[in-house]
C-alpha cells in the first residue's frame, strides 16, 4: 500500500511529467525518493531521443546513491532498447529497491517493465493515481491502444439544442468566456477538423486566436472533410498551415480512414468543431472520446440542431456519457463528458 509520501511524490511527479513536450512520446515524471522518504531526484522525459524519466533522476546522482531507493513514476518504467535504454534495466543496475508506477505501458514492445522489475526482487506496486495520469497521457495512450489520435468533438449551442436561428445566423451564440476557452483549447490540438458544409457556410479560419485577434503559438493543422472544392477566397487558405482536404461525404464514411491518415503524420490529438454534420459522423462512429459542449442561456427554436442525426432509434439505443466536468464560463455552461463505459450506464 502507497504512503502518504508516495501519493505526495506521485503528485509532484506528474506536476513535472508537464513539463515535457507533448508529441509522439509520453510525458512522464520520475522521482526518487531515500529510504527514509527524502526526494533525493527528480526527472522528467524532454523528447524523443532524451533519457527516460527515470534515467534523468539517476542521472542526477552520483553512482550507487540510489541503492535501497522507492522510485515514483507515472507510467510503468519500459522494458524494451529503442533510441534508449529500458528503463526497467536502469533502475535494477541502479539498485532501486522499491518502484511505484502509475498505469501500465499500453505498447506491444515497450510493456512488461513491472513484470521485469519483479523477477529481479524488486518491489513494484502499480495504479497510484491512476486517473490523473490517464488524464495526462489520453491522446498518447488513444494513439497506443486504438491506433488512432485522440478525438475531441465540440460544439455551442442554446439551452434546447440549436446551433444556429432559423436564418442560419450562429455568431454569437456563446459570449467571449467559452470562446476564449475554445481557442485555447484548440491551441492544445494537433488537428483541427471541419466539413466543407461548415467552410462554405461560415469561412471560419480555423485557427488559435488570442483575446486580441492575434495567433496563437501553437495552430493546429485545419482539415476539411468533404469532395466541395473550397474557394480561394476561404479564410482557412490564409492558416499558418496548409489544409488538408479529405474527399468523400462529410456526413458518412471515410473518418477512420482520416484518422489513420492523420495518426501516420503525428496527429495524436483531433478537434472536431465543424458543424453538426461532421459531429454526428463521429460521434455515430464512435470515434469521440471527449465531448465539449458549450451551452448559452438563449432560445432559438427551429430546426437548426446542434448534432444531426447519430443512428439512435430508441430510447434504448441512448448513447450514455459520463460528465466529467460542468464549468461556468461567463454566462455559459461547459460540459465535457466521454462515452461511459458499461459499468457506468
Amino acid at each position: 500500500m502507497a504512503s502518504t509520501v508516495e501519493h505526495d511524490a506521485m503528485r509532484r511527479a506528474l506536476t513535472i511529467a508537464r513539463r515535457g513536450p507533448r508529441g509522439v512520446n509520453p510525458q512522464v515524471g520520475a522521482l526518487l525518493l531515500s529510504p527514509d522518504g527524502d526526494v533525493i531526484a527528480e526527472g522528467w522525459h524532454r523528447g524523443a531521443g532524451t533519457p527516460h524519466a527515470e534515467v534523468d533522476a539517476l542521472s542526477r546522482l552520483a553512482p550507487g546513491a540510489a541503492r535501497g531507493a522507492t522510485a515514483i513514476v507515472t507510467l510503468e518504467p519500459c522494458n524494451h532498447t529503442g533510441r534508449t535504454g529500458p528503463c526497467s534495466e536502469a533502475l535494477i543496475a541502479a539498485g532501486v529497491a522499491r518502484v511505484v508506477y502509475a498505469i501500465a505501458d499500453p505498447g506491444d514492445h515497450s510493456s512488461g517493465g513491472g513484470t521485469r522489475l519483479r523477477a529481479a526482487g524488486v518491489e513494484v506496486e502499480a495504479g497510484l493515481l491512476a486517473d490523473e495520469a490517464t488524464a495526462l497521457l489520453d491522446s498518447w495512450l488513444t494513439v497506443q491502444r486504438l491506433r488512432r489520435p485522440h478525438v475531441t468533438v465540440k460544439w455551442a449551442q442554446s439551452l434546447d439544442g440549436r446551433a444556429a436561428a432559423s436564418d442560419g445566423t450562429s455568431t454569437w451564440i456563446t459570449g467571449p468566456q467559452a470562446r476564449a476557452d475554445v481557442h485555447r483549447r484548440r491551441a492544445e490540438a494537433d488537428a483541427i477538423v471541419a466539413g466543407t458544409g461548415t467552410v462554405l457556410a461560415d469561412d471560419p479560419a480555423l485557427t488559435a486566436r488570442a483575446d486580441d485577434g492575434s495567433l496563437l503559438p501553437h495552430q493546429p493543422v485545419p482539415v476539411v472533410v468533404g469532395a466541395r472544392a473550397v474557394p480561394e477566397a476561404a479564410r482557412v487558405r490564409q492558416h499558418p498551415h496548409a489544409f488538408l482536404q479529405y474527399p468523400g461525404d462529410e456526413a458518412s464514411g471515410g473518418l477512420r480512414a482520416l484518422l489513420e491518415d492523420l495518426r501516420t503524420r503525428g496527429v495524436q490529438r483531433v478537434f472536431v468543431e465543424g458543424g453538426p454534420a461532421v459531429a454526428a459522423s463521429f460521434l455515430r462512429e464512435r470515434l469521440a472520446d471527449e465531448l465539449l459542449v458549450y451551452v448559452a442561456p438563449v432560445l432559438l427554436g427551429g430546426d437548426r440542431l446542434a448534432v444531426q442525426d447519430i443512428g439512435v432509434t430508441t430510447i434504448g439505443e441512448a448513447r450514455r456519457l459520463a460528465v466529467a466536468s460542468v464549468t461556468p464560463l461567463g454566462d455559459d455552461l461547459l460540459f465535457v463528458a466521454h462515452p461511459a463505459s458499461e459499468g457506468d450506464e
